[in-house]
């Protein structure tokens, strides 16, 4: 691997600060929100159907500038970062890696990712290249920022459809990760399994797969288990009902469900 790019909202960063401060927009406990974020990406559905849930034809870009307006815009300090993610980062340009930030964004919040100095040859956000995820337009741009071939450049993401299947498309290598709302629910479905070619629980996983070969029976192992090479899944919600321990018709549907939702937005 030459080139590693990862995603921002739940892959770099936590979502909890966002959506607490849209409850306090919306005047609503952050519970409530969380409770409908969550069944919003249950369904397969954008998480921000969970804002139209409680305004019913809301226009969140105009709502995003209203609270921008009224100082009650964008903040990102450290303490929003998941904890590995420094030394992942750090250890991955140490190797040699070009580590690109690219994700879905708001041009503030390019702004203040890249106030916090992390370990990363490029952090740039849809909203300054003039499109988002999943449009194949932005994975274009996503290659021509790797300065390395699509082969070798591995984009990593939590969103099976924003991330996942449109970098495949493209061509690229594809890391999808357990975390956050979206990696933990579809980490197991079968399209994320056959689609994804690494399957990691952590950005500290990367470091051994751009390794060169050879550099240890230990990283050729930790590298095996992220790829998850059988397809199964081990720790993800939802394993008991697709590995058939539940039996009940109540359990069939669920699964039946999950697994049509996930196909109805690739």
């Amino acid at each position: 691997m030459e080139t590693i790019v990862l995603g921002i909202g739940e892959t770099l960063v936590r979502d909890d600060r966002r959506w607490s401060s849209w409850a306090d927009w919306l005047g609503v406990p952050p519970h409530t929100l969380s409770a409908l974020v969550g069944a919003a990406v249950a369904q397969g559905h954008d998480a921000t159907d969970a804002l139209r849930t409680l305004r019913p034809g809301m226009d969140v870009e105009a709502a995003y500038r209203a609270r921008s307006a009224a100082g009650r815009g964008e903040h990102l300090d450290e303490s929003d970062l998941y904890q590995d993610v420094r030394p992942a980062l750090g250890e991955l340009r140490a190797a040699g890696v070009r580590v690109v930030v690219a994700g879905n964004g708001s041009a503030r919040a390019g702004e203040l990712l890249r106030a916090l100095d992390l370990p990363a040859d490029l952090v740039v956000t849809s909203a300054e290249w003039g499109v988002r995820k999943p449009d194949p337009e932005f994975f274009a741009r996503v290659a021509e920022a790797a300065e390395a071939p699509p082969a070798a450049t591995l984009y990593v993401g939590d969103h099976p459809a924003d991330d996942l299947f449109p970098a495949a498309a493209a061509g690229l290598r594809t890391a999808h990760l357990r975390r956050g709302p979206y990696g933990h629910w579809w980490a197991d479905h079968p399209d994320v399994v056959e689609t994804a070619e690494f399957r990691i629980d952590a950005l500290t996983e990367l470091v051994a797969l751009v390794r060169p070969p050879g550099a240890g029976a230990e990283a050729a192992g930790a590298g095996a288990v992220g790829s998850d090479a059988e397809g199964t899944g081990g720790e993800g919600p939802g394993e008991e009902e697709a590995g058939g321990e539940e039996t009940d018709a109540a359990g069939a549907a669920r699964e039946g469900a999950r697994r049509g939702a996930l196909r109805s937005v690739r």
